[in-house]
């Protein structure tokens, strides 16, 4: 119950920064419903094994937090190299992404991934 001198403000921002990151790749992907358990099912067993984790060791779980992010670069990092080589089709960028990041209007899915994979960059 002490001040956190904004530091909260800062979680809650990063928090929403990473709900948009997933909005806007299920307005991309349109998963299957399958792939929408599978996803929740992944989620509730990752959070109950991260509260212990933090709970043992809250240093611990910060630094899983940073290797998860850094493997996130990496993995942005070969979808952008898959959009240039043509493997993934570089298609307009859903208007969510294009409000959230104010994109210009023609901003493709490389200029999402990009600015996705910057996020990344910063949280880490």
């Amino acid at each position: 119950f002490e001040q956190s001198g904004g530091w909260i403000k800062a979680l809650l921002e990063e928090a929403e920064n990473e709900r948009m990151h997933l909005m806007t790749m299920v307005e991309l992907v349109q998963p299957k419903w399958y792939e929408r358990v599978l996803v929740l099912t992944v989620q509730g067993v990752f959070f109950n094994a991260f509260f212990v984790l933090y709970l043992l060791s809250p240093k611990l779980a910060h630094r899983v937090v940073g290797y998860l992010e850094e493997e996130a670069i990496h993995s942005y990092t070969e979808y952008l190299k898959d959009i240039d080589s043509g493997k993934i089709e570089n298609v307009p960028a859903p208007a969510i992404a294009i409000d959230y990041w104010r994109l210009p209007k023609d901003a493709t899915l490389k200029d999402v991934i990009t600015v996705i994979r910057a996020d990344e960059a910063h949280h880490s």
